[in-house]
C-alpha cells in the first residue's frame, strides 16, 4: 500500500505502526458495533475462504450521507484519492471503469511500499459491491482482496449509509495474524473515516 523507508527496508522486519498526522487519532477512537441484522451483510456477501497461511477481517462505518452520496465516491475506481487519505496519485491503464481493469497507485510516505498495482474484480451499481484484487507493487500485501459493499439505513431518523470492507490477504513472513490484520484494520478505518467526512461534507454543500 504505500512507504516510508521504501520497500526494501521493510520487508525483511515486522509491518510498522500506521501513522498519517491527520487521523492517526481516529485509530484507536473509531469502533463500529453491528447489530445481528447487519451482520447478515457479512454472511451474504463478505464470504472469504482464506488458506491456512492468510487472515481475513472486516471493519465498518456509520455514514450520515444517503447511500447514493456514499456510492458515488466508492465507485470511483480511477481516483480512490477522494477518501483514502494515503493515496497520493492514481493512473488508469484503461480509459473506462468496468471489470478487469487496472490502475497504479502511488502512496503517501508512512508506509511499507510505495506503488500498488490493482484490478477491479467487480462494480455492482444495483447491490452496491466494489471488489477489488491486488496484482502488484512493491507492498508486503501479496494477494489481497478487498469486498466493499453499502447499505442505505436510517441515522437519527435521517437517511444514512452503512460501510463495510473486509479483505483476505497473505501472512507475511515474520509476522503473525494478529499483526497483519491489526495493520490493515487501521488503515481501511482511515478510509472509511475520510469516506464519511467528504460524504456528509457533500450532503451539507451540495
Amino acid at each position: 500500500m504505500n512507504g516510508a523507508g521504501g520497500a526494501g527496508g521493510a520487508a525483511a522486519g515486522k509491518l510498522p505502526m500506521v501513522s498519517h498526522r491527520q487521523v492517526q487519532w481516529r485509530l484507536a477512537d473509531e469502533r463500529c458495533e453491528l447489530r445481528e441484522e447487519e451482520m447478515e451483510y457479512i454472511r451474504q456477501f463478505h464470504r472469504h475462504e482464506p488458506s491456512s497461511n492468510q487472515c481475513t477481517s472486516f471493519v465498518a462505518k456509520h455514514i450520515k450521507a444517503p447511500l447514493q452520496t456514499v456510492w458515488s465516491l466508492v465507485r470511483r475506481f480511477d481516483q480512490p484519492q477522494l477518501f483514502k487519505p494515503f493515496v497520493r496519485k492514481c493512473v488508469m491503464r484503461e480509459n473506462i471503469i468496468a471489470t478487469g481493469c487496472v490502475r497504479e497507485v502511488n502512496v503517501q510516505s508512512g508506509l511499507p511500499a510505495t506503488r500498488s498495482t490493482e484490478r477491479l474484480e467487480l462494480l455492482d451499481d444495483n447491490e452496491h459491491i466494489l471488489k477489488v484484487k491486488f496484482i502488484g507493487g512493491d507492498h508486503m500485501l501479496k494477494n489481497y482482496s478487498s469486498i466493499l459493499t453499502i447499505h442505505s439505513e436510517v441515522i437519527d431518523g435521517q437517511l444514512g449509509t452503512l460501510v463495510v470492507e473486509s479483505f483476505v490477504v497473505d501472512i507475511p513472513e515474520g509476522n503473525t495474524k494478529d499483526d497483519i490484520c491489526y495493520f490493515i484494520e487501521n488503515i481501511l478505518r482511515c478510509n472509511l473515516m475520510t469516506l464519511a467526512d467528504v460524504s456528509e461534507e457533500r450532503l451539507a454543500n451540495p
